[in-house]
């Protein structure tokens, strides 16, 4: 088996076109801003609202020109995606066929987007999500990483080889190298060549997804709920609970958060069982929030309150000693049978909530200082609710804006934090395939191949990249309410 080149014998007459083209729009690109620096005011009009008119004389022709290019890159970008479809493999080499695994990937974004593009006006501020370009790109790039991770880890699609198989002979070797006869895999080649233990790097970077997907998120929503939770009657209440609660949010802030992370992690700290007491601590706290938010609600109707609470607190009381209950830890009762999961990286992920968990705190806390004194809120206090439901019902809706902002990009951060956790191989095995780790492993030998820590890196900017733009779009929708 040949080896496979980054376009295929497609590549041979689609190249010099893709070339031809990127040159032009480059060069009108550059001949519009030279121009439009000495475009007379008669060139350059406006419209009565205010937009810029479409120009006139030559720079017109260039913008003209800049639109055609632009679909024509856009278009040969597309026939590289589009055509491992109906060409024979490797056709269209590596990047066909990287584009021919990511296939489920593509129909779950078009069926997502089209989904909400038509129904828009009915999703609230997911729906004028879709009115913000800068939104559109940054939701794409995430939702291609969540349905990629999910299709992995559920599905076993994507991937082309275990992610822990060595190959004998495929050390550090190209991307694009044909793996041995007899030699299980979907595929044989490694697209994006061999790491420096001969293991497939595409395999293991689109692996490596999950492990970001699964915990990013999820401790994110666990921060925020200890933030919020405190948050809010320290905001509302003030006085000496504010003043304590806020000094050791300030307290666990003044460390250094790689500091944080190193002593959490260490065998050393882990033996004695203080990660165990703190998820023990920390995840008692959901429960305490959706608890604390039916009782609120429902105070007045106790029959249903109970009705509700009673199964909801039981699922998650479930769900929290399943949690907690680790084997070989320090908090180990539960029998087999009761025992849902059992998380190997508890002590990364209580870290994680450790240390988002005042931020989140201190934003709310603020918010809360502010909210409290408008006027729904004394209004509330007038009909006689109690200050559970103010917190909850008045205050915490009218934060939203700002704070689901902050859930996207507090998963940004939560994501470089889990890739810096790994680059130091800071409470993960050495064979996971999380990017941090990945990136760690071959920028050992960066100067002389520099393929295995690539794909890792750019998997990593690209989902961050991608909450920023979401978190921005976000933004941009929220404040036009």
């Amino acid at each position: 088996m040949e080896p496979l080149t980054w376009t295929g014998a497609v590549g041979a007459f689609l190249n010099p076109v893709l070339g031809i083209a990127v040159t032009l729009l480059v060069v009108a690109l550059i001949a519009q801003l030279v121009l439009g620096l000495f475009a007379s005011p008669t060139t350059l009009q406006a419209n009565p609202d205010g937009t810029l008119a479409a120009s006139g004389g030559i720079l017109g022709k260039i913008e003209t020109a800049m639109k055609y290019l632009f679909l024509a890159v856009i278009a040969l970008i597309l026939v590289y995606l589009i055509a491992p479809l109906v060409l024979p493999y490797g056709m269209v080499g590596i990047i066909g066929e990287m584009s021919q695994r990511f296939l489920p990937v593509w129909i779950a974004l078009i069926v997502t987007f089209t989904i909400s593009i038509i129904y828009k006006r009915r999703l609230g501020l997911y729906g004028k999500l879709f009115d913000s370009t800068v939104g559109m790109i940054g939701f794409g790039l995430v939702m291609f990483w969540v349905f990629t991770a999910l299709f992995v880890s559920v599905f076993d699609l994507i991937a082309t080889h275990d992610y822990l198989t060595q190959v004998s002979g495929l050390k550090n070797k190209a991307p694009g190298v044909a793996v041995p006869d007899g030699t299980a895999g979907d595929i044989p080649h490694y697209l994006l060549g061999g790491d420096n233990l001969a293991r497939d790097i595409f395999s293991r970077m689109v692996s490596g997804s999950t492990f970001v997907i699964a915990i990013a998120p999820l401790a994110t929503i666990f921060a925020f709920m200890v933030g919020i939770t405190l948050g809010l009657p320290a905001g509302y209440y003030g006085g000496l609970l504010d003043t304590i609660l806020s000094f050791v949010a300030n307290l666990i802030l003044a460390f250094p958060v790689i500091l944080l992370f190193y002593l959490l992690v260490t065998p050393e700290i882990v033996q004695t069982g203080i990660p165990s007491y703190m998820a023990a601590f920390l995840f008692v706290f959901p429960l305490i929030f959706f608890g604390v938010l039916l009782n609120s609600r429902y105070y007045t109707q106790p029959q249903k309150r109970t009705a509700i609470l009673v199964p909801v607190l039981g699922i998650l009381g479930w769900l929290y000693l399943s949690v907690i209950n680790q084997k070989g830890t320090v908090i180990d009762f539960l029998p087999a049978w009761f025992d849902l999961f059992d998380i190997t990286i508890l002590v990364v992920f209580v870290s994680v909530v450790f240390v988002n968990a005042p931020t989140v705190f201190r934003i709310v806390r603020g918010l809360t200082l502010d909210l409290r004194t408008r006027d729904y809120v004394a209004a509330a206090q007038t009909r006689g609710e109690g200050a559970w439901y103010i917190m909850l019902w008045e205050i915490l809706p009218n934060a939203r804006g700002p704070l689901i902002v902050d859930f996207c990009l507090r998963i940004g951060y939560t994501t470089i934090l889990l890739g810096t956790l790994g680059f130091f191989g800071l409470g993960l095995s050495s064979e996971s395939p999380d990017w941090g780790s990945t990136i760690n492993e071959g920028r050992k030998l960066l100067l002389i191949f520099a393929h295995p820590a690539l794909p890792p890196a750019v998997a990593l900017l690209s989902l961050v990249l991608g909450l920023n733009l979401l978190a921005d779009g976000l933004r941009e929708e929220s404040l036009k309410d």
